[in-house]
């Protein structure tokens, strides 16, 4: 009865923000209607994520989950790129890594913790993955500091922004490599065992059909989102920083957020940690520099300097996150102290 009830929610609100869009409703009305298809967009993408996951195995499935969560920040990010709205793009991937980071791992350690008093994952996992968060934030904070100081030309600017944004892809594909064919072994998750007394939503064909369908569904709600962002930041006196790193990833991190949090109560907080860090890391690693080289070919490149709001933002994100995630264990409290973390941030912003 959910799950029709879910379907029924889908088609309707995707249906209502399409007829918005074109019949030009009034443009407060479109966002929220966008939003919440979004929303049950991003569910259905979530769902036929796990259907192919049943199939692919848990750290294959993981990875999948976070690429195509991603799907939609990405091609919302895209849409902005387009339009050259260059600084909510930057909130965005800020929001979208803080969000992942604090909120979605913050949500899935509390509900999990409150169900089990302790959870565990492979601790070298959690160290690597450490380790590839700070090395994102120096790569975000090196190019602020020296464009900033040496007042670069914009040529150089940009120069260094593609050199950056190239290093980091090429550093996460390795990563790839590293972690699910050279040292597979080392990183899986004894935790994580694979639960056959679940069945598919699908079938394999049907699952894979259903991550095409949701993912081109994700990209018309996204781009009637976007149209509607300039109007509704203005009439509400928000500032582009807030509805990139907040509203905008929030909405594109709903598949995220329900996979996630369901893992953890089912005690597979590995699963978790890995869409929920994953999920951050592919960001800060590929869909950035990835936009950063969609916008070159568009002819006007956008940089890859954070303002000091966001990189403080990340930087506080990503110390407790390593330090919570670091030793493998977790528990209630921990998710607790990130939901706090995220809330102090969401204040901030929301006053700038």
């Amino acid at each position: 009865m959910k799950g029709k009830l879910f379907y029924l929610g889908l088609i309707v609100m995707f249906v209502l923000s399409a007829v918005g869009h074109f019949a030009h409703w009034d443009m407060t009305v479109q966002f929220i209607l966008s939003a919440i298809a979004v929303i049950f967009v991003a569910g259905f993408l979530g769902k036929a994520t796990e259907s192919v996951a049943h199939y692919a195995g848990d750290r294959v499935g993981g990875f999948l989950n976070a690429t195509f969560g991603n799907a939609a920040e990405l091609i919302i990010a895209f849409f902005l790129i387009k339009e050259g709205l260059f600084e909510t793009v930057k909130a965005s991937i800020t929001g979208s890594i803080i969000g992942n980071l604090l909120l979605v791992l913050g949500l899935s350690l509390f509900s999990g913790g409150l169900k089990f008093k302790e959870q565990s994952f492979n601790a070298r996992l959690g160290e690597h993955n450490s380790t590839l968060m700070i090395m994102a934030v120096i790569a975000l904070f090196v190019p602020a500091v020296f464009v900033g100081a040496e007042h670069f030309t914009v040529k150089k600017d940009q120069t260094l922004s593609l050199i950056v944004a190239g290093i980091l892809i090429v550093s996460y594909l390795l990563w790839l490599v590293f972690s699910m064919i050279t040292h597979k072994d080392m990183l899986a998750d004894k935790e994580m065992k694979p639960d056959h007394e679940e069945e598919p939503l699908w079938s394999k064909g049907k699952s894979v059909l259903f991550l095409v369908v949701a993912t081109v569904m994700v990209a018309f709600v996204s781009e009637w989102l976007v149209h509607t962002l300039d109007t509704f930041t203005h009439k509400f006196g928000l500032s582009e920083l807030f509805v990139g790193a907040f509203v905008v990833a929030i909405v594109g991190n709903a598949a995220e957020h329900s996979a996630a949090v369901l893992l953890a109560l089912k005690n597979k907080i590995g699963g978790a940690v890995e869409i929920a860090i994953g999920s951050s890391l592919q960001i800060a690693l590929f869909v950035a520099p990835v936009l950063i080289f969609v916008s070159a070919f568009m002819g006007n490149t956008m940089d890859i300097v954070f303002t000091p709001i966001e990189l403080t933002a990340l930087g506080v994100s990503v110390f407790i996150a390593s330090s919570v995630s670091r030793d493998g264990r977790t528990n209630w409290y921990e998710g607790f102290l990130l939901l706090m973390v995220y809330l102090i941030l969401g204040v901030a912003f929301f006053l700038v």
